[in-house]
């Protein structure tokens, strides 16, 4: 008899505990909240910037201005794009500092639901997602647009002066960054898909030569249109993608030490 209560307090011991049930129309007020709060921590951050809009202009045409003739400068062929273009960047930059606490209140919305198992495994990854999301801003920032400015500044015909639109810019930069941040997500995509089960580093190895290709085949769409700008997004993808495997590797060794 207590052979089997002894057991019997082992295995709800080790069976997850049950979830608690709640109503979609419950989950969606409970959402609806979270959002509230993530749009006003946006609009608040947005407003306090607005003052410095144009500073933050200056910081990032500051790669582009740097490299033009002293004949040449930044134009603007919209009557709305000097009032529009800062306002825009503003925007993102609110939207950037609000990360981590976007990030958070996902979080705190999906915690309930998950197993503490998978708590301890979830909360490390959405941190280094966001680390790497920033590393590749910064990167794109201050490695690869001053590359990619001088390259296309330098081939210019001598009787042309760059004179570059600034809601062109804007656009070109905040493209770099969004590619470079997701580029920079490898290491987590990999980790997970080991994690899940849908491939093994294994797999990964032996397939190494097709993903470094493939690499290179997504760099060249996502990239303006020259060879500078492909290798230095697709040496990153590269070197993430290791990065990936070997954190790939401490996990499955970890695994099997556990077993």
């Amino acid at each position: 008899m207590s052979t089997l209560l002894t057991k019997n307090l082992t295995d709800s011991e080790q069976s997850p505990p049950p979830l608690e049930e709640m109503p979609i129309t419950k989950h969606l007020i409970i959402l609806r909240k979270h959002l509230f709060k993530i749009v006003g921590l946006i609009l608040v951050l947005f407003f306090c910037l607005l003052p410095f809009a144009n500073q933050s202009y200056q910081m990032m045409s500051e790669p582009l201005r740097s490299q033009l003739p002293m004949t040449s400068s930044m134009i603007a062929t919209d009557v709305t794009a000097t009032f529009m273009a800062p306002f825009k960047l503003n925007f993102f930059v609110a939207l950037m500092i609000a990360m981590p606490y976007i990030i958070y209140q996902l979080w705190s919305f999906v915690k309930p639901a998950l197993y503490e198992k998978e708590k301890t495994l979830a909360l490390p990854m959405l941190i280094g997602s966001i680390g790497l999301f920033y590393a590749g801003i910064a990167f794109a920032y201050l490695v690869a647009l001053p590359s990619i400015l001088h390259f296309f500044i330098s081939v210019s015909p001598e009787t042309v002066a760059p004179m570059t639109d600034i809601n062109s810019y804007l656009a070109f930069c905040l493209k770099l960054f969004l590619v470079f941040g997701l580029t920079f997500e490898i290491p987590i995509v990999t980790l997970v898909l080991i994690m899940i089960g849908l491939v093994t580093t294994q797999q990964l190895v032996e397939k190494r030569r097709f993903i470094i290709i493939g690499c290179f085949f997504i760099a060249m769409f996502v990239t303006p249109p020259d060879a500078l700008s492909m290798i230095m997004l697709a040496i990153p993808m590269w070197m993430l993608f290791e990065l990936g495997l070997f954190l790939g590797k401490l996990l499955e060794n970890r695994r099997k030490s556990a077993v």
